[in-house]
């Protein structure tokens, strides 16, 4: 298999997730930066190869995959060690439901444009878009909490990492960076703590990874 290459940005919660994917699969890859903070997503260059001018993008067995959840399951089918989501149907659902809810209800809202956007368009000073960005975190950390108690083990489901850790870790990065709140959060206070104990977690994180110049 050529090396596949993972177009990165250090920072960016959606490609720290499929670092992690990467990382657990054992794939070995090539990162390279797309600067964010720079602009370099809205290259002519970037949005010829990926029109959406989002990350991550993978190019792995001569595809070019967007979008985190559907490349963390690509690699999922593809890589049969350490499966990511479960094999019954019903446990499959419950975390697929569990990573949605920080990837569709959460980060979406927090993401590097919606803030932007927030600042330039709408003309929101800087403590008015931490207000922002705490509220949905606290919001989606608070359903997560029920969400996944019932179910949970030393991790979000059960006692080995799944998709919905992989999705976990990057938002409890961000919410730590805002300064959220995390006490009223036991679940996912265990969950994060076991995920990133193993190397695998451990070396996608941001401080592990080359910073743009």
């Amino acid at each position: 298999m050529t090396r596949p290459i993972l177009y990165d940005y250090y920072r960016s919660s959606a490609a720290y997730r499929v670092r992690i994917a990467l990382n657990l699969k054992g794939v070995d890859y090539e990162s390279r930066q797309v600067n964010l903070a720079g602009g370099d997503q809205k290259s002519p260059d970037y949005h010829a190869i990926n029109p959406q001018g989002l990350v991550p993008m993978l190019e792995i067995d001569g595809q070019r995959l967007t979008q985190s959840l559907a490349i963390i399951t690509y690699l999922d089918f593809r890589f049969s060690n350490q499966p990511l989501l479960p094999a019954s149907v019903a446990a499959r659902a419950h975390v697929l439901a569990l990573s949605l809810t920080i990837a569709c209800d959460i980060h979406p809202l927090n993401n590097l444009r919606v803030l932007h956007y927030l600042r330039d368009e709408l003309g929101q000073d800087q403590d008015s878009r931490d207000a922002w960005y705490r509220h949905w975190i606290e919001e989606g950390f608070a359903a997560l909490e029920v969400l996944a108690k019932d179910q949970s083990g030393d991790f979000l489901f059960g006692d080995g990492p799944t998709m919905a850790d992989v999705c976990l870790v990057p938002q409890m990065f961000n919410a730590r960076r805002f300064n959220v709140p995390l006490d009223a959060y036991p679940t996912l206070l265990r969950a994060e703590a076991n995920a990133t104990a193993l190397p695998a977690f451990a070396a996608a994180h941001p401080d592990k990874q080359q910073v743009p110049a």
